[in-house]
């Protein structure tokens, strides 16, 4: 048990977990070794309501850039 491979986590103290990985798997069964653990395949979170989406961030960057022109065009005319 002692020589079997630990898990590879960091736990919130910084320091590394300390379990032993699931057989075949590099993390404990308490951070992702389980089956069934971690996020769906394809990240179907993520698309629930579409607010991180490439296409939704690369458009808030461009409303950005347009606020800010338009900032610098009204403090030209003051």
């Amino acid at each position: 048990m002692r020589a079997s491979p630990r898990c590879g986590a960091r736990t919130r103290s910084g320091g590394a977990c300390r379990a032993p990985a699931v057989h075949g798997k590099a993390r404990c069964r308490m951070h992702g070794g389980a089956e069934g653990s971690g996020a769906p395949r394809a990240n179907r979170n993520a698309r629930k309501h579409g607010l991180f989406t490439r296409d939704a961030i690369e458009e808030r960057r461009r409303i950005r850039e347009v606020l800010g022109e338009v900032r610098k065009m009204l403090e030209g005319m003051k």
